[in-house]
């Protein structure tokens, strides 16, 4: 009885010791053997990055699946480049033009104030947009009409520019003399300022202004100008620089019109705070310069523009610069024509004579 018990108890043990080398067994077996495990994905999961790419590999006996992120480029914002606008004068070809002077101005004129005498000519018949030489005829205007000048005026929306949409440090609410604004209009280029002096002008306001200016046009022999707002900001206001001659002769003669040009700078008091406005045209810090008038203007389609009344080796001349390419090739052409009359003292005009009006330019 007790060997029968051994032998079954013997029998039990040999077959609990192969279940477990079975199952030590089956815990080695690959993966690929087993059963693939179901994986529960939420509906809100399903939605795959649309920028991840899967791709499956077979390694051995097991496929893989692998899962490649692909880079998202931000795009890179491009520098744009905007042409320069081309003025009139460019776009005419004027710049073409030679001159024995090399001068950067597509247009000049230099006029013997006291003679007459047509020094240097070049496309001198062209009408071009003038800028804000149109303050010259604006202050000459308000000049003549023996306005008070202690005359409170105030800066308004109808003066902001929506021409161009120039700054300006004359805010809105601004109040300042008539004297005041015309100092500024003047020597500083300020265009609220001209144009406020031309909304407040007695007896019609800015279309009777306007009118008055292209009838003092008229009146000076200005055939080929043409004037639409007091501030040279609109392309419309236009003129030859011949026609600008003869403006400087007259605006010469009113004393206010050469202090209030030829002014190196002015102060105001706007509130509380001083502001400093200077002269646009640095020339009239240079000592070696003797400016009786002057004035300066510039937009896109007018370029850089000048005129000045000037002593020169004894000489009283009116010097007119239109079109020129860069910020100060203006100041610079003034100097060239300078230096050259300076060295020829009978300087006479150096382009074709066809430039020249029979001796008689005013």
């Amino acid at each position: 009885m007790t060997n029968f018990r051994q032998s079954v108890f013997g029998k039990k043990s040999r077959g609990l010791a192969c279940l477990l080398v079975l199952l030590s067994w089956l815990a080695w077996v690959p993966v690929a053997h087993a059963a693939p495990a179901k994986t529960h994905v939420s509906k809100s999961k399903k939605v795959v990055a649309a920028n991840k790419t899967k791709k499956s590999v077979v390694v051995g006996k097991r496929r893989v699946a692998h899962t490649f992120a692909t880079t998202k480029h931000k795009a890179v914002p491009q520098a744009l480049f905007i042409a320069p606008k081309l003025s009139f004068g460019e776009l005419a070809g004027l710049h073409g033009a030679q001159d024995n002077l090399n001068l950067k101005s597509s247009v000049a004129l230099v006029v013997d104030q006291e003679t007459n005498e047509v020094l240097f000519s070049k496309n001198d018949q062209a009408i071009l947009p003038i800028a804000s030489l149109t303050k010259l005829m604006t202050g000459l205007i308000i000049s003549e009409a023996m306005l008070p000048m202690d005359e409170k005026i105030m800066i308004t929306q109808e003066d902001v520019d929506t021409e161009k949409g120039s700054s300006s440090r004359l805010r809105v609410g601004t109040e300042l003399s008539r004297g005041e604004l015309l100092h500024l209009a003047l020597m500083s280029s300020e265009n609220r300022a001209a144009h406020a002096l031309g909304r407040t002008y007695p007896s019609g306001g800015l279309p009777a202004f306007v009118k008055l200016m292209n009838s003092k046009a008229q009146l000076l022999g200005m055939k080929d100008t043409r004037y639409v707002e007091p501030t040279g900001l609109s392309s419309l206001n236009q003129s030859s620089a011949r026609d600008l001659v003869k403006l400087v002769n007259v605006a010469h003669r009113q004393p206010l019109m050469r202090e209030l040009s030829t002014s190196t700078g002015y102060q105001v008091a706007i509130g509380n705070r001083m502001l400093q406005f200077n002269n646009t045209n640095r020339l009239v810090k240079n000592p070696t310069w003797d400016i009786g008038l002057q004035k300066t203007g510039y937009i896109s389609e007018a370029g850089r523009c000048l005129v000045m009344q000037t002593k020169v080796a004894g000489r009283q001349l009116i010097m007119v610069f239109l079109d020129s390419a860069g910020k100060l090739t203006r100041l610079a052409d003034a100097e060239r024509v300078r230096h050259w009359v300076e060295s020829s003292p009978s300087a006479s005009t150096v382009l074709h004579p066809a430039a020249i009006l029979s001796g008689k330019v005013l």
